[in-house]
């Protein structure tokens, strides 16, 4: 059985993806990295598609040249070697930190990685010292401490130089670099200071005398909060701790709710000390602004502090752009979806380049929606950033079938008319006749042709069969255009239809749903043939006949990890 008209090969990469055996497609893309100076580093990139493949690096949008007196080395993988890693080379001053991405090119086009951000590991001086401070027996202290390293350092604490003993469940170390001693006792009067430690450095706070205060007798204070919740964003899966630690007598109750009334649950949920909020594994609806409220024990006497907690979602799609493969001249539709918090931008790009609306292209509905008219292979990438990047990749390829002969039948118009009435002799100006798509879609354009001032008819050829156009015309003179002549409607007769737009989607790792595009065009399709096999054999399964309604069909029971061809071929159409 000779194989239909129009074939897309795909191959298996995993249960869940597929990709084009040809064309480019990343194995491994780099990845955000935090360098130490003077340290190898190595950004990964691998690549695969057809041969021969150049890859290339950028930092910053600008191409690296890999020279003999640069650090940076490509390797034989395609992934990119810093033999030592400078903040600044002091031959130019220039810095190594950046953001990079690589380039991987064949004859199919160019496709660019995701940008990868390289920062200096560093430790710099405290922002804030703990401060020296005198607490009754028994009452409570606090400590804090704050500096910013890259990444960011792990805070401790020390008494009189000697590492606090954290098993002491007086003592309350949070992960901001605050420590928080109840029940104050002799026993803890010293100097604190805390220890900042990273892979870049390890820096030592000023040291804070904690004193206590000469007995006096025990009399009744109101409850005070010394330290409510702070506003706090963390991503979804970290942990978030909101503080609340709170002094009196007798020794106020802390306990926490939500703003809206909202319950905060159980799961995952901790105390931390005399009245911290620990929340674990955090979602997206955890965010809210939530009460810390410190109550006098048998009465509803209290104090109240309140903090905002925003819990970011890292974008992720929710419908994913799919490749195929459109009759030259044709129109292509993709559509992306994605989910985030705060809400993702989805930005397309064709060969590393953003994707602007024109003349072939044109972006709808915050750029779900993107239509394209082209006559030429195109790559597209999009992503979608906010606290992170998601990106993904799918191919647009025009191109007739291999056994489609391009044909004039039912896509021309044949235009007739009467000279006019002149007043001035026509010299040089000829006469424009104009045709556009009747149904004045937004993605239509007018088309406009010169015919000579002694023609009196005029073919317009190239047209899409099956679509009805309105055509007029206009006559010049020394002095202008005149108005547009009545304008015509004509509709050009069908031809054999152009292959439908196809493209797949894997359900598991032995099964494909297979898709087309049902035809707009006037006339009517009687039906499809599906057909489909396995490489490396020649024969095809099929045909399965499907009615003309029909535009997708599931492949089930296909063998795992085996390379498939897939083929839709349409029947023929009656008009």
């Amino acid at each position: 059985m000779s194989p239909p008209p129009l074939q897309t090969e795909m191959i298996y990469i995993s249960s869940c993806n597929l990709t084009r055996a040809s064309e480019l497609a990343f194995l491994v893309e780099p990845a955000d990295v935090i360098a130490v100076r003077d340290r190898p580093l190595v950004l990964n990139c691998q690549v695969e598609g057809e041969e021969p493949i150049v890859i290339t690096w950028r930092k910053n949008g600008v191409p690296l040249q890999h020279a003999p007196h640069t650090r940076t080395r490509l390797l034989t993988n395609g992934s990119l070697l810093f033999e030592n890693f400078h903040k600044k080379r002091s031959d130019n001053n220039e810095t190594d930190v950046g953001e990079y991405d690589c380039a991987a090119h064949n004859r199919y086009g160019l496709l660019v990685s995701r940008k990868a951000k390289i920062q200096l590991a560093s430790l710099p001086k405290f922002l804030a010292h703990p401060e020296s401070m005198t607490v009754e027996e028994g009452g409570v202290a606090r400590f804090q401490c704050l500096i910013r390293g890259i990444p960011e350092a792990v805070i401790t604490w020390e008494c009189n130089r000697t590492a606090l003993q954290t098993e002491d469940q007086r003592y309350t170390l949070l992960p901001s670099g605050i420590l928080q001693i109840t029940g104050v006792q002799r026993s803890d009067v010293g100097f604190y200071r805390c220890v900042a430690t990273n892979i870049a450095n390890t820096r030592y706070s000023q040291e804070a005398q904690l004193k206590i205060m000469v007995s006096v007798p025990k009399t009744y204070k109101e409850p005070v909060i010394l330290s409510g919740p702070q506003n706090l964003t963390v991503s979804v899966h970290q942990t978030a701790i909101l503080e609340c630690i709170a002094t009196g007598n007798p020794r106020p109750i802390v306990s926490w709710s939500r703003l809206d009334g909202r319950s905060i649950g159980v799961e995952g949920i901790q105390v931390l000390g005399t009245g911290n909020l620990m929340i674990s594994d955090v979602s997206v609806q955890h965010s809210g602004i939530y009460v810390c409220a410190a109550n006098r024990p048998g009465t509803r006497v209290r104090r109240t502090a309140q903090g905002m907690l925003v819990v970011q979602a890292p974008p992720e799609f929710t419908q994913w752009p799919q490749s195929m493969s459109k009759p030259v001249g044709s129109r292509g539709v993709m559509t992306c979806v994605a989910q985030g918090v705060p809400e993702p931008h989805l930005i397309w790009l064709k060969n590393g380049k953003i994707l602007t609306p024109g003349e072939n292209v044109k972006l709808s509905q915050n750029n779900r929606y993107i239509y394209i008219h082209t006559h030429t292979h195109i790559h597209t990438h999009i992503h979608s950033g906010t606290i992170n990047r998601c990106w993904t990749n799918v191919f647009l390829s025009y191109r007739l079938a291999k056994d489609q002969v391009p044909s004039k039948v039912g896509s021309s118009l044949q235009l007739y008319w009467y000279s006019p009435r002149l007043i001035f002799v026509f010299t040089l100006y000829p006469f424009h006749a104009f045709v556009r798509s009747y149904s004045n879609q937004p993605e239509s354009r007018e088309l406009q042709e010169a015919v000579s001032k002694t023609t009196f008819q005029h073919d317009f050829t190239n047209l899409e069969p099956s679509t009805t156009y309105s055509i007029y015309l206009k006559a010049y003179s020394p002095l202008g255009a005149s108005k547009e002549s009545q304008v015509i409607v004509a509709t050009t007769l069908g031809s054999v239809p152009a292959a439908p737009g196809f493209f797949t989607k894997v359900i598991n790792a032995t099964a494909i749903h297979v898709f087309w595009e049902l035809p707009q065009k006037h006339g009517k399709i009687e039906g499809f043939k599906l057909y489909h096999r396995k490489l490396p054999g020649t024969v095809y399964e099929g045909p399965r006949l499907l009615p003309s309604t029909a535009n997708s069909f599931v492949f089930n029971h296909l063998g795992e990890s085996k390379t498939c061809v897939c083929a839709c071929g349409s029947a023929h159409v009656r008009y």
